[in-house]
């Protein structure tokens, strides 16, 4: 199963994009419906906010009269902490359930326009987001009869297009064409979003590329974070710490479009016992990778143990390390992308011989040639990153 989180603020056209998707295939769990539904005539959620608010917060027809129960649900603070003591237990409660419900196949999407506000976003595996700009979405929310003071304030109560931004797996522009954009969201269903369930699934890891150098992205940071918020919610306890490792952790450094990370756990019997929570966040295990390749300076085998874990989403490429906290491997994977970013003249140096192994091995994903080549680069160059790390101070 995959877990899909699909937020956006008023007027963005989400629920455009959820009924597409449950068109497509997609379950659905709606939060704002899960949220009525809490609170329906006859349910003890409804129950609850008559014996606390009173039974004027219910109409005639029996059902809960919503702006009467705001009118006293938000006049301070201790009337929304009560509102909320009753309404958000049975609401997790009731979204726990229908996704328990779920096919083991399927591609789940939770519709939750809380997502960014509630923190929400290291529970999915991907977080696809709508947007349109605020002046688009007063439009269709006065076209709706709203009041524009009223859509602004709505819309200004909300989370910010840089907090959504920050969360987003995926960003859909919503600002044109209707089509365009159910265009848009039928390719990423076919896309993305098919074989990254099939992929959890199944534990296999997308298809290897050929190597490709590209520009310095500057999104690879956020993405980075993103992948690590799953990760540390995934491994709990496990996790001493976690960690942007690798080239993309350098900043204008060209590179291949790969996010690694790390993992620090205080032993291997622990990083074992992640095998299956990390599997569920989308990093399905490489279980025949070990070990990196040891080095003179610290020759025992133990010293360089670790367990290889790699997302499962084709759309993103990251592979995950997970090493025990004070060996050589672990040091080693934090030591150089900080010497790198210090160091101008070893940078370039080091993109040179990418450049040079990309070129000459372009045709082969698989080329082990490439990696001893580019391995080799490391071990020669590890007593400069010791001795800088020596001049400096730097620890990790």
């Amino acid at each position: 199963m995959l877990r899909v989180g699909l937020s956006g603020g008023i007027g963005s056209g989400k629920s455009t994009v959820a009924e597409r998707l449950r068109a497509l295939g997609a379950v659905i769990v709606d939060a704002d419906a899960l949220a009525r539904e809490v609170v329906a005539p006859g349910s003890r959620g409804l129950a609850e906010l008559i014996e606390r608010f009173g039974r004027d917060i219910v109409g005639a027809d029996g059902a809960l009269d919503r702006p009467a129960l705001a009118a006293k649900a938000f006049v301070d603070d201790e009337s929304r902490a009560a509102l909320n003591a009753i309404t958000h237990p049975k609401i997790a409660e009731l979204t726990a359930r229908r996704m328990a419900e779920a096919p083991a196949d399927s591609v789940l999407v939770h519709d939750i326009p809380l997502l960014v506000e509630a923190g929400y976003a290291p529970e999915y595996q991907l977080v696809i987001i709508v947007h349109a700009p605020e002046d688009v979405r007063v439009a269709r929310l006065t076209e709706r009869g709203l009041a524009e003071t009223d859509a602004r304030a709505r819309i200004a109560a909300q989370a910010t297009e840089p907090q959504r931004r920050e969360v987003a797996d995926v960003w859909l522009d919503n600002s044109g064409d209707v089509d365009d954009l159910l265009a848009r969201v039928d390719r990423l269903w076919d896309e993305r979003l098919v074989p990254f369930e099939e992929n959890v699934r199944l534990g296999l890891r997308p298809p290897q590329r050929s190597p490709r150098l590209v520009d310095p992205d500057p999104e690879w940071p956020a993405q980075a974070r993103r992948l690590l918020a799953r990760v540390e919610r995934a491994a709990g306890e496990r996790a001493v710490r976690v960690d942007h490792i690798g080239s993309t952790a350098v900043p204008g450094l060209p590179t291949e479009d790969v996010i690694d990370l790390q993992l620090t756990a205080r032993t291997l019997a622990d990083a074992d016992a992640l095998a299956e929570p990390l599997a569920e966040a989308g990093f399905v295990v490489c279980p025949d990778v070990t070990a990196d390749a040891p080095h003179e300076f610290a020759p025992e085998p133990q010293q360089w143990a670790k367990r290889l874990h790699v997302s499962a989403d084709p759309g993103r490429r990251a592979n995950l390390h997970l090493r025990v906290g004070g060996t050589a491997s672990w040091r080693v994977a934090l030591l150089f992308p900080a010497w790198l970013r210090a160091d101008a003249a070893a940078r370039a140096d080091y993109l040179e011989v990418k450049r040079r192994l990309v070129a000459e091995h372009a045709e082969d994903p698989h080329s082990e040639d490439r990696a001893a080549a580019e391995e080799a680069w490391f071990a020669a160059n590890l007593p400069n990153a010791l001795a800088w790390a020596e001049r400096t101070g730097w620890r990790p």
